[in-house]
């Protein structure tokens, strides 16, 4: 029964005691793969690096909506550079964050241009980071598609159901994380209820957002089984139907190479 992780942050410092630890709880869990997130140039690289040590890591590059404004000269040349390594499946994190607002909307959305033609140009998935910008991200979507599909992720999705359907609409896959099993998150619940099973995929974001019963802990890779638990009875399928339901739609997507 194994699981994948589409979305979780290895290099970030809260693994740096028990990193090699932590990946292999992943193992013992099931987790056949996890694709290592970054969120700026350097993390982008931490996680190629990361991705070479371990054949069950795959990595995903870009700069996150929150970091754009930090991006120095070279930083887009250097994930350019990385995006055409083998073992990167994808690219982002990238969107718009309306919470933090570390960056003006208009530079943010340059930006998600940049790397959704990135990511079209190499025939690569890309990962969208949306927070309280639930509108602008489906508006950039649809300009972004021009009429036709999209081949993208929604991570850690938390919107409603007319976003929901406006993604899927355009091709995108929808990925849920912890938040879907908080006790406080059923309407979350009830949009999982009417994703189509070919489009659903699970992550942890891992060290955030940890599930429960383990939330308000550090949250690692070996945690997707709880979220893909809560999915299923969402869906209605066991663990094991919706494990390898979820686990061929990440292979599928990210084209991954699975043990």
């Amino acid at each position: 029964m194994p699981f994948v992780d589409t979305h979780c942050h290895l290099d970030e410092h809260a693994f740096d005691e028990d990193r090699e630890s932590a990946i292999e709880r992943a193992r013992e869990a099931g987790v056949a793969a996890m694709l290592s997130i970054g969120i700026n140039a350097k993390t982008s690289a931490n996680a190629v690096e990361l991705a070479t040590q371990h054949d069950d890591i795959y990595a995903v590059v870009g700069i996150q909506p929150n970091y754009v404004s930090q991006a120095e000269d070279g930083d887009w040349e250097r994930v350019l550079e990385l995006a055409g390594h083998e073992k990167v499946v994808g690219i982002g994190e990238t969107g718009l964050d309306r919470y933090w607002d570390y960056a003006p909307i208009e530079e943010q959305s340059k930006w998600f241009y940049k790397h959704i033609e990135l990511a079209q140009e190499l025939k690569k998935p890309f990962i969208v980071h949306c927070r309280e910008a639930e509108a602008d991200v489906v508006e950039h979507l649809n300009n972004a598609a021009g009429g036709g599909s999209l081949t993208g992720v929604m991570h850690s999705f938390c919107g409603d159901q007319q976003t929901a359907d406006a993604c899927l609409k355009l091709g995108m896959h929808i990925s849920f994380a912890g938040m879907l099993t908080f006790k406080k998150n059923q309407d979350l619940r009830a949009v999982a209820a009417t994703i189509p099973h070919e489009r659903l995929l699970v992550e942890t974001d891992s060290p955030y957002l940890s599930p429960e019963p383990n939330r308000g802990k550090r949250n690692e890779p070996a945690n997707v089984v709880h979220t893909c638990r809560v999915l299923g009875e969402q869906v209605g399928l066991d663990i094991e139907e919706m494990a390898a339901v979820t686990t061929k739609n990440a292979a599928e997507l990210f084209g991954l190479v699975l043990e």
